[in-house]
């Protein structure tokens, strides 16, 4: 014996507002349980001198960090980056200031020193703290 099949398949609709409404409740609390933690530039201890001089004009900056990374306007480079950067300085005919922190070592202030008279920057300033 044959049984008539009266199968139909209704396709449904999904509903997105719930998935929608779940996404922005979780989004809103990882936003308000997160810490925003404030990062500040890169610290250095400047070392002292008694016979400084204040900076008047602009200049551009490159710090030597503790751990002898360096940063030039507050952006960490490679030495090969520095070296085209100077090369640039040098063409506009601008000044130039080493900030370097009194923990770094001596090596990489004057390697970086060195590079900057390589590269044709004429006026290096080093900054110092009274």
């Amino acid at each position: 014996m044959k049984f008539e099949r009266h199968l139909r398949i209704d396709k449904g609709l999904i509903d997105l507002t719930p998935i929608v409404n779940v996404f922005f409740l979780l989004f809103i609390f990882f936003i308000f349980t997160s810490s925003f933690i404030f990062q500040p530039g890169i610290s250095v201890n400047l070392p002292k001198a008694i016979t400084s001089e204040v900076l008047q004009e602009e200049s551009t900056t490159i710090l030597i960090a503790p751990d002898d990374k360096i940063y030039l306007n507050e952006r960490e480079i490679s030495q090969d980056e520095l070296a085209s950067n100077l090369r640039l300085i040098a063409k506009k005919k601008t000044s130039l200031l080493i900030k370097a922190d009194s923990r770094s070592s001596l090596g990489r202030i004057v390697e970086v020193w060195d590079m900057c008279r390589v590269e044709g920057v004429s006026r290096v300033n080093i900054a110092t703290s009274r």
